[in-house]
């Protein structure tokens, strides 16, 4: 590794994200750009340096969704990496590693979670609840794969929980 490659790597952040699901249901993060495009993401941030991945998820849910632990019908299990390396609006790096985990709900639990999510770089994002087969029309970043999921439960293998890269040629920031 050059010490460019080695500058490069540093440069790399990761976030988590939580595909929440309340039964059949989707948690996402709904805002609108200055052009009145609606968008969707999916809960989640960046990870601190040293940070360990669990608690950077359970830290982000917590912070943007009001989830605590006890909220949990189960541990979350990891689903999809994904390498996006697009320009964007704002300071961020351009290169993040994307680690998606389902989180699934208790029953009774939604009612009381948030209903907005205030990021200080983008602004008030409205929580809004989705089928996850209804979400492939959706402009969700990161783009991941979630109406092809043959079920809320479903697994996915190794092979897919790969995506595809991301970068300007692939992706374009509303």
């Amino acid at each position: 590794m050059t010490n460019d490659d080695a500058a490069a790597f540093h440069q790399i952040k990761i976030r988590v994200a939580g595909l929440v699901l309340d039964g059949r249901d989707v948690a996402l993060i709904q805002r609108t750009n200055g052009q009145g495009v609606v968008h969707h993401a999916l809960p989640g941030g960046n990870v601190e340096p040293a940070e360990p991945l669990p608690g950077a998820l359970r830290r982000e849910l917590q912070e943007e969704l009001g989830v605590v632990a006890e909220d949990l019908a189960e541990p979350p299990r990891f689903m999809w990496l994904l390498d996006a390396m697009v320009s964007r609006p704002g300071s961020t790096p351009p290169r993040k590693l994307h680690i998606v985990y389902r989180v699934r709900l208790r029953p009774g639990v939604r009612p009381r979670l948030k209903a907005f999510e205030d990021d200080d770089s983008v602004g008030r994002g409205e929580v809004v609840w989705v089928p996850f087969d209804q979400t492939g029309d959706l402009a969700l970043f990161p783009p991941v794969p979630i109406a092809g999921l043959a079920s809320s439960d479903a697994c996915v293998d190794a092979g897919s929980a790969m995506l595809p890269a991301l970068d300007d040629s692939s992706y374009r920031w509303l």
